[in-house]
Parts: C-alpha cells; sequence; structure tokens
C-alpha cells in the first residue's frame, strides 16, 4: 500500500511556519513595551494594557500551535516510520 505523505508534511510545515510568524509577531509587539509601569499617564496605561492583552493572546495561541505541531509532527513521524517498516516487511517475504 502505497501512501503519499508530501500532503500532511504540508500541513506540519504550515502548522510550523504559523508559529514562527508568532514568535516574530510576538517579538515586534514586546519591543513597543515599556518595562516601566506608568500610572500618572492614563494614555499611556491604556497604551500598556493594550499591549499586555495582545501578548496574552499571541501567548496563548502560540503555546496551543506549538504544542498541536509538537504532536502532530511526532505522530505523522510515527506514522511514516510504521509505514516504512510495513514495507520493507512486505518486500523481504
Amino acid at each position: 500500500m502505497n501512501i503519499s505523505f508530501v500532503p500532511f508534511t504540508v500541513i506540519w510545515a504550515l502548522l510550523a511556519i504559523v508559529v514562527l510568524a508568532l514568535l516574530v509577531y510576538r517579538k515586534l509587539v514586546s519591543s513597543k513595551e515599556e518595562e516601566t509601569l506608568h500610572l500618572a499617564d492614563a494614555t499611556e496605561a491604556n497604551h500598556q494594557a493594550v499591549i499586555g492583552h495582545k501578548l496574552e493572546w499571541i501567548d496563548r495561541w502560540g503555546k496551543l500551535l506549538t504544542v498541536v505541531a509538537v504532536v502532530y509532527g511526532v505522530l505523522l513521524a510515527a506514522a511514516y516510520t510504521y509505514h516504512v517498516w510495513l514495507s520493507m516487511g512486505a518486500n523481504g517475504a
């Protein structure tokens, strides 16, 4: 039985690219963040709150998609290894 793993590998690669894009986006957003907490200036406080919410959103999705990409990659590698093992057994018999 011949199975093409190319579509599954492309899906995994796209997941990895999305995770990397989120990493770059987080780096860009966090570069605008100041380490000093501004309490007197309401505009700065709001700006910091907006950046904080963006970072929380990015972190949540980044962690989730990273776990999905790793689990999908491990399952894909296991399926490919099993497929090769079966095909080698069928050719040897």
